[in-house]
């Protein structure tokens, strides 16, 4: 006499829980415009303005020709302020709506909630890495000779698609930490803009501001070595993705010890 296992379907149960989820994230994603049009706008701040900078002095700035990674990544310095708020906006707005609760409710595995908006965000983030990048290096292959298979500009490439996961992950676990909406964009979105330019310019700090994630990361893309920098440039995408992977843990934590 044969026996029947009920293995299988029990086994698939908890995949069909976390499709569910990642199903359901996507839906907020889609519906909501804030945040699926927030990463566009990155992506079209930062090629358009990599054409309109390499369109006017390509030819003629030599910082441009002696590092083009300047010129190709200059649209990055006001993208990347898009990553940061959809980051931010993720699980920022559901503290603000107060459906954070509803959330937690529907989804009592909290690591699964947040697992999920991770991976939407990083997938995301990915998505406009790839987009971002190539439309960068297009806008800058008019006017600026590159080698494409040479060793600095793949490992430029590289870091410029991984830059923007990154950079939403690491948003992303700043504000699960915060719990604040309003927090999170007074902090967040000036720091990455403008907080670290401004305190890599002060004598008494710049040591410290190189190890910031997005000053590690944004030396990741540079095609030569930069005076006053004490790593490698994979080093600098290294300790953005530490950043990133203690936000994205930080987060976690958080949202798993504290009420909603």
């Amino acid at each position: 006499m044969t026996t029947t296992t009920l293995a299988g379907p029990r086994a698939t149960a908890p995949a069909r829980r976390k499709a569910a989820v990642l199903h359901a994230e996507w839906t907020k994603l889609t519906t909501l415009r804030s945040l699926w049009t927030t990463p566009l706008i990155g992506v079209l701040l930062t090629v358009g303005i990599a054409y309109a900078v390499n369109d006017a002095y390509g030819a003629t700035d030599t910082s441009l020709t002696e590092d083009p990674s300047i010129g190709i990544y200059y649209g990055l310095n006001f993208g990347q302020v898009a990553a940061a708020c959809f980051g931010i906006l993720l699980i920022g707005q559901e503290y603000n709506a107060g459906t954070i609760r509803t959330s937690l409710t529907a989804v009592p595995a909290r690591g699964r909630l947040f697992g999920a908006k991770l991976l939407l965000g990083g997938g995301i983030g990915l998505l406009a890495g790839l987009l971002s990048t190539a439309g960068s290096y297009l806008a800058a292959g008019a006017t600026v000779d590159l080698a494409l298979d040479s060793p600095a500009t793949v490992r430029s490439i590289v870091a410029g698609v991984l830059y923007h996961p990154l950079l939403v992950i690491l948003c992303l676990g700043a504000t699960t930490m915060l719990r604040n909406l309003t927090a999170a964009m007074g902090l967040l979105s000036p720091m990455v803009f403008l907080g670290t330019t401004v305190l890599a310019a002060v004598p008494g700090v710049r040591e410290a501001a190189q190890f910031l994630p997005d000053r590690a990361g944004q030396y990741a893309l540079r095609h030569q070595d930069t005076a006053g920098i004490h790593y490698g440039h994979w080093t600098g995408l290294l300790i953005m993705a530490l950043w990133a992977g203690a936000a994205a843990y930080g987060g976690l934590r958080s949202l798993r010890r504290h009420d909603a």
